[in-house]
């Protein structure tokens, strides 16, 4: 298929990448006019990092360990796990870095990581919602849910709502506990299809990923509310890393790979430029007690339109609390 041929939805999913790479490209080759931040220390502190062996995950978990926080890797490798554990633990010699397994794609696994979690009687004061998928082939979970929605997002929905109560109980008035949420710019061009959210009627990879995508800036919005509305000192933001070099575009067209192997080092962040926003909304002062923002390049930002509608929002939670099997406390909230 030719690009003059492409479906509308396609055409605008490589329309808003091209208008990203473009930014990118800019604000690469601008001067740096500060240097990278310098974020306080983070020590008595726990995180969990969903997809912390490699890519954006593997910079942040390190990072975070670096400032002295207990960072857990929540994957589905126990061998890439326990070798970004050796890594990071050679690099940062004060860091407390372990690896847990858990499979986001299967509901059962999410909950036994939480159960393991919870058996160690810690606190958790960051969550990052980080592990995803990207453009593959049609197939399903181990529970029948389209891949992209059911990992990218069922998977992150469920982990969260039952760390929920940890993350209430480790905030503070003074020092919230916050949940970090990576997105992407496809959110922009993603179409939520309630009707149809495993995509069975017409499977596209660009508009499934798109839709998981958006749907994760909706949750986060949604959660948010939530949190406020509870009184609770945990705030919910979403990232956008930008376009990043990572093993996310194995599942692209074969031509956009050679294209990127030939220009990432111009067009593309790396993966530790990927990570500083999210590392940023984890961390950062600047950030204590202010949740419900769309965070790109350490700034806050507007997300798509159709991701501030409040019924989306309330429709899209309800669905997916029957689906992963948990009560819809939005219910009680006004």
């Amino acid at each position: 298929m030719s690009l003059l041929s492409a479906p509308v939805p396609l055409l605008r999913v490589y329309w808003i990448g091209l208008l990203v790479i473009l930014h990118q490209l800019r604000h690469r080759l601008l001067p740096r006019c500060s240097p990278a931040p310098v974020f306080p220390t983070q020590n008595g502190k726990v995180a969990i990092v969903t997809g912390g062996a490699k890519g954006i995950g593997y910079q942040t978990v390190k990072h975070l360990a670096r400032l002295g926080m207990h960072v857990i890797i929540a994957g589905n490798s126990e061998s890439e796990g326990q070798e970004a554990v050796r890594k990071i633990q050679e690099e940062t010699s004060s860091g407390k870095v372990e690896f847990l397994y858990c499979d986001l794609a299967s509901m059962k696994s999410i909950r036994q990581f939480v159960q393991r979690f919870r058996a160690k009687n810690c606190p958790l004061h960051v969550l990052v919602n980080n592990a995803g998928v990207m453009l593959v082939p049609e197939r399903k979970t181990e529970d029948g849910f389209e891949e992209h929605f059911g990992l990218n997002y069922l998977g992150h929905f469920l982990l969260t709502n039952l760390l929920l109560d940890k993350l209430r109980q480790s905030g503070t008035h003074s020092h919230n506990a916050r949940i970090i949420t990576v997105s992407s710019a496809t959110h922009y061009v993603g179409k939520l299809h309630l009707s149809d959210l495993q995509s069975r009627c017409s499977y596209s990879p660009h508009g499934a990923y798109a839709q998981s995508k958006l749907a994760l800036v909706l949750f986060t919005y949604q959660l948010q509310h939530l949190l406020t509305a509870n009184g609770s000192h945990v705030t919910a933001n979403v990232v956008d890393p930008g376009v990043v070099n990572t093993e996310l575009y194995k599942h692209v067209f074969w031509v956009v790979r050679v294209a990127k192997w030939m220009t990432a080092w111009l067009f593309f962040k790396t993966p530790e430029e990927g990570a500083s926003t999210t590392i940023y909304a984890a961390v950062s002062p600047e950030m204590e007690g202010i949740g419900g923002c769309y965070l790109y390049n350490e700034e806050r930002t507007k997300s798509a339109d159709i991701a501030y509608d409040g019924e989306l929002q309330r429709r899209l939670w309800r669905e997916s609390c029957k689906m992963v099997g948990i009560s819809d406390e939005s219910s009680r909230v006004p």
